[in-house]
């Protein structure tokens, strides 16, 4: 029983590789973590091994290594790019005398630090709560029940069982609260659904450039960083694409290696978002020499909230960092776009992307041809309104011919309301 060292932002990194070589860029993101947590790196410990050790996660050798590292550079913290146990974490600080936080706690803090909106900041304090209720280790017994009257009955509730039975309250309490947050955001998808509008949801790594392809195709202004996880509230846009058909473009929470299983679930009323969609924009990093083991990263994700088999986009964005790769789209075997290059930042090959979105989503689009008498100008006037008129032409009685196209909801609502068009006066 002791209390947990101070936390501070004077950071010892280690990372210690178990597959035989050091990969330079796990190491790299670790270090954009840290810094991206507020971290000062004052030292940086790396190392082999087979596998972890049961007392320390590392070698008693290894623990004393980090342990002078810790004196010399007056280190407050050490950050291991692992997931620790309990019983290890607590090892550790007694030896360190210092804070010890793992990956996972590392990655929490980060988003404590950057969720803006109610759920977000629910979502993230029931994951830290979930992360740290096997983390209690104070012993403290000032809050013992009074011994006293006849027959002493011994010590009551101690402070570490109260904090336990107050976090189990507590993540109860946001449980229930998430509950309602997720019953309205289902509302708010059946209610897109009934209207027929697609939904389009962007996934990818942190980092991936997601936000900024947001803002350039739904014209909005979200927040962009370069930094992990600078998005973490989701955003949902109505965008028109160039055929004139509406979509919903939802940008979400980036995905990242070995993301902690309680952000999964915390953060799963979000997801349902990318769940539910249409088809997801998959951005990848295409100047990232591990763009490859991200895209598996982003796919295990999606398998987890069971979003695998939504069609997919795959977006290569920034090559604008690549030597002569110029925007293009390719298509798979059906003809079907499979794969857009752009930049997003300089909106090369755009145009191509949206090219993309019209084709894949056009299903969801009626296409007609009908006939409106001059006494129907008005149901003319609200298809251009809707821009939903391809072509237009008159005949030898002055009646327009339209080839339109339309959402099955529109369509149904636009001529039941105006009934003076019968099924006979289409062609």
């Amino acid at each position: 029983m002791f209390e947990r060292p101070q936390i501070g932002n004077r950071a010892i990194l280690v990372n210690i590789n178990f597959l035989g070589h050091l990969a330079e860029e796990v190491l790299n993101e670790f270090k954009e973590l840290a810094i991206g947590a507020g971290a000062s790196v004052v030292g940086i410990i790396t190392g082999q091994r087979t596998s972890p050790e049961a007392k320390y996660f590392i070698g008693s050798g290894k623990a004393v290594e980090i342990q002078q590292q810790v004196s010399v550079t007056g280190a407050d913290l050490v950050l291991f790019n692992h997931d620790l146990s309990p019983a290890q974490e607590r090892n550790l600080e007694q030896l360190l005398k210092c804070r010890v936080l793992d990956r996972t706690g590392l990655i929490l803090d980060i988003f404590a630090q950057r969720a803006r909106t109610f759920e977000g900041k629910l979502q993230v304090e029931l994951a830290q709560l979930q992360h740290i209720a096997t983390r209690l280790v104070r012993g403290w017994t000032h809050l013992e029940r009074q011994r006293g009257g006849i027959g002493l009955r011994g010590p009551g509730e101690t402070q570490l069982e109260t904090d336990r039975r107050l976090i189990r309250h507590r993540i109860k309490t946001i449980k229930q609260r998430l509950e309602k947050v997720r019953l309205q955001r289902a509302q708010g998808s059946r209610a897109r659904q009934r209207s027929d509008i697609p939904t389009v949801s962007v996934v990818g790594y942190t980092n991936a450039g997601k936000s900024t392809l947001f803002n350039r195709l739904a014209k909005a202004a979200v927040y962009v960083a370069n930094k992990p996880f600078a998005t973490l509230d989701p955003t949902l846009r109505k965008i028109e694409l160039p055929n004139g058909m509406p979509a919903i473009l939802a940008d979400t929470v980036g995905f990242i290696r070995d993301l902690p299983h309680d952000l999964v679930e915390a953060f799963r009323a979000t997801l349902e978002e990318t769940q539910q969609a249409d088809l997801l924009l998959h951005v990848i990093d295409a100047h990232n020499k591990a763009k490859d083991e991200q895209i598996n990263q982003v796919n295990e994700v999606l398998q987890q909230i069971e979003a695998r088999e939504v069609p997919q986009l795959i977006i290569y964005n920034k090559i604008d960092l690549l030597a002569d790769t110029p925007p293009r789209l390719d298509r798979d075997a059906n003809n079907k776009p499979r794969r857009v290059w752009l930049s997003a930042i300089t909106g090369a090959g755009f145009d191509l992307l949206q090219q993309a979105l019209a084709e894949l989503l056009a299903k969801k689009l009626i296409h007609k041809e009908i006939k409106l008498l001059p006494n129907q100008a008005r149901l003319r006037a609200l298809l251009y309104e809707l821009n939903a008129v391809d072509k237009e032409q008159l005949d030898e009685n002055g009646n327009w011919l339209l080839s339109i196209h339309l959402t099955s909801a529109d369509y149904a609502r636009l001529f039941s309301t105006h009934e003076n068009t019968s099924p006979s006066e289409q062609f």
